[in-house]
């Protein structure tokens, strides 16, 4: 059932901020909805090409609004909006120009969003937006002979770490916030200040030397520049956290909410104003319709990371009060307050929270989205089966802490030591499993820092004058929390909102899989797009055949000398591989051309001969046949193909007719001779990387739809120009950047004597 109905806003204009945000679009839906009498300004940031009516606009196309347009028609509610909603295009954190002198009253709901902000980002949004638009309100009311009544939206955790209960009245507290907002600012000016000394840019440099330095200079600076201004954000958050702590409240998101409440009370003292402070808001009870949800809220990523396996264990006090209350009761409370405008200089406060009325534990939390993923479980990473729920251990504050931080040793030294093995199948399946409990380790740490002081409060939050407002609403759209059942909610409502893009997913068709198969089913061959704008860009050693340029040294020598003379062939190869292990890890380039010299001497026609007739069998029995299919699929698609290699061309000449360009090494050569040196630098790191956009820029190719496969950190400037990065068979480091990029990621493996008749009629198919 609907109603239409003002109850004290009919004929008024009420101004909103917050619009795009999750109260506030269902704020404005409900406006639009049920307060036909009502007219609507919104404030509304412009975004680069998007204009404040357009992004109205998108806004009234949300699911949000839905019901309504299906209810009056999708002509009636464009007219509706045009008729009844006015934008004004401000950002309040900066100035806010000229308001409309009809407004009666505001609803100030726009904040930062983020637990964790740099100080000064919290104390901008917060505190000087809220100044900002008090000020511009408090003047459009002079200009228009008007009072308009203030509405701040606030959160009931501005009462700080207490325990008890917590009283509908003001904060009681003696801190100057403009003093504190000054030091805010200040504070960035310090710490870029700081960031920036030699000793401070030197410690940043080294460690993104060691990081980078196979990508090349480009990249160790734009590290080092990526670190600096990490470093600034880090020390601005703990500096924001360790304040608030040091005057009692949790973070600096509940800080400058509590001091944007004083602000507020000073700067509108001569204007009615009603604070309003919502506990956890999550999805709508029944307005909308139940279960609406915007995003992810606070208890949604814990629910998530629950149902998806990676939630074992969490800090918190069975019974200890989660105030999570849903959306729409918060709306109908900020209304009703918007309706009741107090006395000017006597502000309003209302608590719009569960805990004192109809409180849920966190062991109770717990049991119900237990049960919930024990009758309706996630599918599985990969589409097959279902994860299955476990039991979530409630940990103490200490206990917590110290598993904490032996974990996250133990993750230190065991990532440490990955990044110095040799790449694998066997290091891979190690990473594989390290990242795995890395993720679920970074949970726990991010969900004890951010929540901990809101999942399992002993505190109640006092909701007499809140209540006194429901009897001026109906009976469906009231905002006493009486009306929640536990159980229904979290299992019928909101963790089935909060799942359902997980559960849409469509699962793959699979094939029978024969009754004696073992393993897996074999994904299907990948089918590209027919384009000729696009290339495919391929590294050669580990990427396309299982070798190295020391491996096809080794082949180049041995084959053409007397078995007898092997062992003295190999042994002076083998002394240096550390040597060679040392210089390759900190540099590539460095290491091509200290390998190289090995050629002085040696004649040229000789070695070409002897890799054309000797080397390229055994060279091309070691490809990947999936490289080798990969290879194909791109040209049938009519894609370009590259190899981009630091391998001298000697060796990777057998492949030349899989590939429209090869780019490879060329050694010098003086009177037939090879002088040990290389005729130009060879393409590694980020020169690859300019020579294909260079490239790319003159023959139209579209990077963005292109694809790259590379084995090797040095290879990640490359892979980072197209659209389609694979990581294949990757060493750690490139492994973990892939990860954390969410590139694709594949291992190629297989019998590689079975790659001869791919080979025959890929070349086949070449000429």
């Amino acid at each position: 059932m609907t109603h239409d109905f003002d109850e004290g806003l009919a004929g008024q204009t009420v101004l909103i901020t917050g619009g795009t945000g999750f109260i506030g679009q269902a704020l404005l839906e409900r406006l639009l909805s049920q307060y036909p009498e009502t007219r609507v300004v919104t404030l509304l940031r412009e975004k680069p090409g998007v204009t404040a009516e357009q992004r109205l606009d998108d806004l009234i196309a949300k699911p949000v609004f839905g019901p309504w347009r299906e209810r009056v028609g999708e002509e009636a509610a464009r007219a509706i909006v045009r008729e009844r909603v006015r934008v004004v295009s401000a950002d309040v954190t900066e100035s806010v120009p000229e308001l409309p002198d009809d407004i009666d009253a505001v609803i100030h709901g726009a904040s930062i969003v983020s637990f964790d902000p740099p100080i000064d980002e919290a104390f901008q949004t917060n505190v000087v937006g809220t100044i900002n638009l008090y000020e511009a309100v408090r003047r459009a009311g002079q200009r228009g002979g008007r009072k308009p009544h203030i509405v701040h939206v606030s959160t009931a955790y501005v009462a700080g770490s207490r325990k008890g209960i917590v009283p509908e009245t003001t904060l009681d507290h003696t801190i100057d916030w403009k003093t504190e907002l000054e030091c805010a600012a200040d504070a960035r000016q310090t710490v870029e200040r700081g960031s920036r000394r030699p000793e401070v840019l030197g410690r940043l440099r080294a460690a993104a030397l060691r990081e980078q330095s196979k990508a090349g200079p480009t990249a160790v600076a734009a590290d080092t520049e990526r670190r600096r201004r990490e470093q600034v954000d880090e020390r601005l958050v703990a500096y924001g956290r360790e304040r608030a702590r040091s005057l009692g409240w949790p973070d600096v998101y509940t800080l400058t909410k509590a001091l944007g409440e004083r602000a507020a009370e000073q700067t509108a003292h001569d204007v009615p104003l009603s604070i309003v402070r919502p506990a956890i808001v999550e999805s709508s009870l029944r307005h909308p319709y139940p279960g609406w949800i915007d995003g992810f809220k606070m208890a949604d990523p814990l629910i998530l990371a629950y149902g998806q396996g990676l939630l074992r264990a969490l800090a918190g006090i069975a019974d200890g009060v989660v105030d999570i209350i849903p959306v729409d009761l918060v709306v109908s409370a900020l209304l009703a307050a918007a309706a009741t405008p107090p006395e000017p200089g006597s502000p309003a406060y209302y608590h719009v929270g569960s805990g004192a009325r109809n409180p849920l534990t966190l062991q109770n939390l717990v049991e119900l989205v237990q049960e919930y993923f024990t009758e309706h479980p996630l599918p599985g990473m990969d589409g097959r089966g279902a994860v299955r729920p476990r039991e979530l251990t409630l940990l103490s504050e200490g206990r917590a802490e110290k598993m904490l931080g032996t974990a996250e040793r133990a993750m230190d030294i065991a990532e440490r030591a990955l990044l110095m093995l040799p790449s694998g199948d066997r290091t891979r399946n190690w990473q594989r499993n390290l990242y795995k409990q890395g993720r679920e380790v970074r949970l726990l740490r991010r969900y004890r820092d951010l929540y901990g002081a809101y999942g399992a409060a002993e505190v109640v939050y006092a909701d007499s004058a809140t209540l006194a407002l429901d009897s001026s609403l109906p009976d469906d759209a009231g905002c006493d929390s009486a009306v929640i059942d536990w159980a229904y909610y979290l299992r019928d409502v909101h963790c089935p909102a909060v799942t359902a893009a997980f559960h849409a997913v469509p699962q793959p068709i699979r094939e029978p899989r024969p009754a004696l198969t073992a393993g897996p089913p074999p994904r299907p061959p990948v089918v590209f797009e027919e384009r000729s704008d696009v290339v495919a860009v391929f590294d050669f050693d580990g990427t396309i055949v299982a070798s190295d340029v020391v491996e096809a040294h080794l082949w180049a020598r041995l084959l053409d000398a007397p078995m007898k003379s092997w062992p003295g062939t190999l042994m002076p190869v083998l002394r240096k591989v550390p040597h060679y292990l040392r210089t390759e890890h900190r540099d590539r380039g460095e290491f091509l051309r200290e390998f190289v010299r090995r050629y002085e001497g040696a004649d040229e026609e000789q070695l070409r001969a002897l890799a054309r007739d000797r080397l390229s069998h055994v060279l091309l029995r070691r490809a990947w046949p999936q490289a080798i299919r990969r290879i194909r699929r791109h040209r049938e698609a009519g894609h370009r193909t590259i190899l981009l290699t630091g391998t001298m061309d000697v060796f990777v000449e057998p492949l030349r007719t899989l590939f429209d360009d090869i780019l490879a090494a060329r050694l010098r050569v003086v009177d037939g001779r090879c002088t040990g040196h290389f005729d130009q630098p060879p393409l590694i790191g980020e020169a690859r990387a300019a020579w294909l956009r260079a490239w790319a820029h003159d023959e139209g190719i579209d990077l963005a739809g292109s694809w790259a496969y590379g084995d090797h950190y040095s290879d990640r400037p490359v892979l980072e120009q197209v659209g389609h990065p694979v990581a294949v068979n990757p060493d750690a480091r490139l492994y973990r950047h892939a990860k954390r990029q969410r590139w694709t990621i594949t291992d190629w493996h297989g019998d590689h004597g079975a790659v001869t008749t791919l080979l025959d009629a890929a070349l086949e198919d070449a000429r």
